[in-house]
């Protein structure tokens, strides 16, 4: 069964979104100014209090300093640590070994090679994007059989994740924009898209 995230969430009301839909991950991102979902790790350790203990808490970093990046993780209360710059193994073994969290690395996908080279990071997923919040997707056909679980990123929405998890089988569907209006979390759009989630993964017809 594919498992949905919802990122950038930065408002009281975007925790309570998805406390009720129930998702599986709830993602913020941590220390990035050029996003405008950024969070102080004091606003993200309170957003971190509001949400459903069954929800994972996903911390997105962009080449912070691993020290940086395992305290802010424990001060939050992360279950999951999501690097989203140009970290290299070196580092991923530093921030797992000291954190003791699992940890994501997302790689920006345009190629056959893109993939070769996520496949064999030593993160404990891969996360395949089209870029760093562009919305939009990125050639799918590139991604051929994976030997191990990855999460799918870029452009996804209610009306292609459906398909996307037939065509690609991630483990996780990670939407950001594609549960937006006006950049800011809709409420009716998160639901729209566990809807559709939850529906395939059950073996539903998508709607």
């Amino acid at each position: 069964m594919t498992e949905i995230k919802i990122c950038g969430l930065f408002r009281e009301c975007d925790i309570e979104a998805v406390n009720d839909a129930k998702v599986d991950y709830a993602g913020f991102i941590i220390d990035f100014e050029k996003s405008h979902r950024n969070l102080s790790i004091k606003d993200a350790t309170h957003l971190r209090s509001l949400l459903d203990r069954a929800i994972k808490a996903v911390g997105v970093f962009v080449n912070k300093p691993a020290e940086e990046v395992v305290k802010a993780a424990h001060e939050i209360g992360l279950d999951v640590i999501q690097l989203h710059g140009s970290e290299d193994g070196d580092y991923i073994r530093k921030v797992k070994e000291k954190s003791g969290l699992t940890i994501w690395k997302a790689y920006k996908i345009r190629s056959v090679e893109d993939v070769k080279a996520a496949i064999v990071c030593q993160a404990d997923m891969i996360l395949l994007d089209n870029g760093y919040g562009t919305g939009e997707v990125f050639d799918w056909s590139v991604v051929t059989k994976l030997d191990r679980k990855f999460i799918l990123a870029g452009g996804l929405n209610e009306e292609n994740v459906a398909l996307a998890i037939k065509t690609l089988g991630p483990a996780i569907v990670d939407i950001s924009s594609g549960a937006e209006t006006d950049k800011l979390k809709d409420r009716e759009k998160i639901n729209a898209c566990v809807k559709a989630v939850r529906n395939i993964s059950s073996g539903g017809k998508d709607e």
